[in-house]
């Protein structure tokens, strides 16, 4: 006997529609990024991206960013100072912790990929009606702004048991789990961890002061 199904969910199919629009532009970057494939593999290169995000960013929050354990972020990291795309330099506010920042050839192989996929966006561009561009550039820049600000309510405190924890206009807060009630802050201007006690009240609004951990 046939299963009865109701209509699509409009979301689903916009979903659906967008995943094989998208397909294109997927092969693309891939095509662009090939170009970079002798000199660092992708997990290297999505390494390289994040610390160029966020430039002094230590290597458990690399780690965590890159969704990986810690020693295989390490090993990572480990062939691209061998490769010449990393420096390691002794943290600012503790000294045993290392700081990663990228080496001018590391620089210069983003400015090449992204020039690469530049020139062959263009190529495409050049064939859509202008206002298809119009629409295709507002659309991305909505997704890219919604994306972002969901990516951002996902990694922040959002329950109940977080209503005692500290918040910073300039950091990202995250827990310490080796040590039970302490919280781990990342400056968002220099990428570097602090640990502080989560149970002191700052009436300032700032993050309070740093212990180092």
């Amino acid at each position: 006997m046939a299963e009865l199904h109701g209509p699509p969910d409009p979301e689903t199919s916009m979903a659906a529609a967008l995943d094989a629009a998208a397909a294109a532009l997927l092969t693309l970057w891939e095509s662009a990024r090939e170009g970079t494939a002798s000199r660092v593999s992708g997990a290297q290169l999505r390494a390289v991206m994040v610390v160029e995000l966020y430039d002094g960013i230590n290597l458990r929050r690399l780690a965590s960013r890159l969704g990986m354990l810690l020693s295989s972020a390490s090993r990572l990291c480990d062939r691209l100072v061998a490769a010449g795309m990393l420096e390691r330099e002794p943290g600012r506010f503790d000294r045993r912790e290392i700081a990663l920042h990228l080496t001018p050839e590391a620089r210069r192989l983003l400015a090449e990929l992204r020039a690469e996929r530049q020139a062959q966006l263009a190529v495409v561009l050049d064939g859509m009606s202008p206002a298809g561009r119009t629409a295709l550039l507002h659309g991305m820049r909505e997704f890219d702004e919604t994306a972002r600000r969901q990516q951002a309510q996902t990694s922040a405190p959002g329950g109940p048991d977080d209503l005692d924890r500290p918040s910073g206009r300039a950091g990202d807060w995250s827990e310490d789990p080796d040590r039970p009630g302490r919280a781990v802050w990342t400056n968002a201007a220099d990428g570097h961890d602090r640990t502080v006690d989560t149970h002191r009240e700052s009436s300032t609004g700032e993050p309070p002061v740093a212990r180092t951990a």
